[in-house]
Formats: C-alpha cells, structure tokens, sequence
C-alpha cells in the first residue's frame, strides 16, 4: 500500500540544475528518515544525501555545497535541488523513505525505495 514515485529526472548540461522529487503515498503513521542514492553503471550505490524528520541534513562529500536536501512533510514529499551538475553525477537516483506502520499496536519502521529516475549531465 505504500508507495514512493520519483520524478525530475532527465538529461542536462554541465554546470545546469536539475530538482529531483519524491512523494510517498499510502496508509502510513509516519516518516522518519527520507534521503536519495544513486547508482551509475559499474559503481555501487552510494548514498547522496539525506534528511531526519527534524531537519538534519546530511550529504556525500562529492555533492556538499552544489546539492540540498528538504522535505514538505505536509506534502509526505523529499526534494534534492541539484545545481552545478558534473558528468559523473550522472547515474540512476533512488528515493529511500523510512515509514512507521502500526502493527499490533505498535509502531514500526521499514525502509522503501523508489522506483529510480535517471540523470544524465552531458554535453
């Protein structure tokens, strides 16, 4: 019943911005943790950054400075603003939400993942 959708992604130049967003939907009681991983061909997945439900942000060095993290909570939404976009940015973004279901009473916290967008900084 949960679900998490991914969209913005797409092909651009470097040096432009690109703003990746994720919506969760479903019924849910929560969301604690949301964040973006990305994955190119041949690499691991690593992860870019990611958002507490307080606020606390935290990035991949490779990304500090040049991309930002938020959520709309009331909107169960995660943005990742991307500016100053490099080729070896370029890779399949993947949204992660931590969500709370009630179970027995009780609160419980899974981890789901998106579907993916694809971003791709060419020339």
């Amino acid at each position: 019943q949960v679900q998490l959708v991914e969209s913005g992604g797409g092909l651009v130049q470097p040096g432009r911005s690109l703003r990746l967003s994720c919506v969760a939907s479903g019924n849910f009681f929560n969301i604690n943790d949301m964040g973006w991983h990305r994955q190119a061909p041949g690499n691991e997945r690593e992860m870019v950054a990611t958002i507490t439900s307080g606020g606390d942000s935290n990035y991949a060095d490779s990304v500090k400075g040049r991309f930002t993290i938020s959520r709309d909570d009331d909107a169960n939404t995660t943005y990742l603003q991307m500016n100053n976009l490099k080729p070896e940015d370029s890779a399949v973004y993947y949204c992660y939400a931590a969500i709370v279901l009630v179970r027995r009473g009780l609160g419980h916290e899974y981890d789901y993942w998106g579907q993916g967008t694809q971003v791709t900084v060419s020339s």
